[in-house]
């Protein structure tokens, strides 16, 4: 069985992805890892290097600045990488620069690619989702959030990134897939709150062309109520993380109780109905579940 991790990243250093700690978190059970490195203005290819890795390969890429509609780039760059990955190779690993896995949930991922690699009616595994938001030890959960997604497909297969790169299709369909039992651990909402202001403004220029640029104030507040509940995590992190953990210069003083209030009656319904019962009713799911 052959294995390759993809991503693509642009401007990592400006603004501050954990693209070194995502690649590592999963190079060891990747036999190659295609890196497609956009056209940056702060040195982000020379990170990828000094990974120092004979698994890593950087391929040059130029991103389409005018294509704003939904995040659309992100695919494409998406595809580049994929579409750079060995001929050979079984299944293809998807990684975010923002993403990172538990090197405790690596032997489980590489078992469930054995075990299903024979098994064609698998076109791709799907993982569960933590998303932390604004520290290191709360979890945000929200309706709006996916909270599984499609990591890891068939290279053999015509897969295309879908939408903004969120999951995956083969010629439009939705990919049939197996849930296993791990994690990626989404880390894009955990900065300061000036460190998300600019986040936000910088993923809203890839929307929205008439999106603003505008200097924003040191001193500006982050509105933390996008989240519907927020879970202090009590869990490991992944050991790449731990010195950006370590080195952690501010403070979260968020009320979590604080998330609820602005709920609408109908979402604070549905989430009752998830608590009790674990459904999420009206679920948006970007594949196809195989039992």
């Amino acid at each position: 069985m052959k294995v390759a991790g993809f991503t693509f990243i642009r401007n990592a250093v400006i603004n501050d992805y954990t693209i070194v700690e995502a690649i590592n978190s999963i190079l060891p059970i990747c036999d190659e890892f295609v890196v497609a490195v956009g056209n940056c203005e702060d040195g982000t290819r020379r990170l990828i290097e000094e990974i120092k890795s004979p698994k890593i390969k950087i391929i040059d890429t130029v991103w389409d600045d005018n294509l704003r509609a939904g995040g659309r780039v992100f695919a494409l760059e998406t595809d580049k990488a994929f579409a750079a990955i060995s001929k050979d190779v079984d299944w293809a690993f998807y990684i975010q620069g923002d993403e990172c896995v538990h090197e405790d949930d690596l032997p489980l991922i590489r078992k469930e690619m054995e075990d299903n690699l024979q098994n064609k009616q698998i076109e791709g595994l799907l993982f569960n989702y933590r998303h932390f938001y604004g520290s290191y030890d709360y979890i945000a959960e929200s309706r709006r959030w996916y909270r599984r997604e499609v990591r890891i497909v068939r290279r053999n297969l015509s897969v295309q990134s879908y939408r903004d790169a969120q999951g995956f299709r083969i010629d439009g369909r939705k990919i049939k897939v197996k849930l296993i039992d791990a994690y990626i651990n989404h880390y894009g909402w955990v900065k300061p709150p000036f460190g998300l202001l600019r986040k936000k403004q910088n993923f809203n220029t890839f929307y929205d062309e008439n999106a603003t640029t505008e200097v924003i104030p040191e001193t500006a507040s982050f509105d933390y109520g996008n989240a519907d509940r927020l879970i202090h995590f009590t869990g490991t992190h992944p050991a790449v993380m731990q010195n950006r953990i370590n080195t952690v210069n501010w403070k979260f003083d968020f009320d979590p109780t604080k998330a609820h209030k602005k709920l609408s009656l109908r979402r604070r319904v549905l989430e009752k109905i998830y608590l009790l019962t674990g459904l999420r009713l009206m679920e948006y799911k970007n594949y196809k579940r195989i039992k």
